[in-house]
Parts: structure tokens; sequence; C-alpha cells
């Protein structure tokens, strides 16, 4: 797998779970640390898709 391809899923793994923690989060769960993770996954998955194309 490229570094190109990893920074797509890593995108879309973290959007899937931004989704679901800001729901998570207005319903009642924990939903906080899970929309953390899924902005960090969705950060990291574009600074790889930046930096992997070159």
């Amino acid at each position: 797998m490229n570094h190109s391809s990893l920074g797509v899923v890593l995108m879309s793994v973290g959007a899937v779970a931004t989704m679901a923690g800001a729901l998570m989060y207005v319903l009642p769960g924990p939903g906080f640390p899970i929309l953390l993770a899924g902005l960090a996954l969705t950060a990291c998955g574009a600074a790889v898709r930046i930096t992997g194309g070159r």
C-alpha cells in the first residue's frame, strides 16, 4: 500500500469516527474522546496524503 492510499484510508476512518463522535457527543455517550480521535486521524491522514505524494 503506497502512502497516498494510506492517507485516504486514514482520512476516511477519521471522518467516520468524527461523525460518530459528534453524534455520541449530542446523545448520551462518550463522544468527546471519539470526536478528538477522529479529528486526529483525519489530520494525520491529510498529512500522510500531502507528504506521501512527493
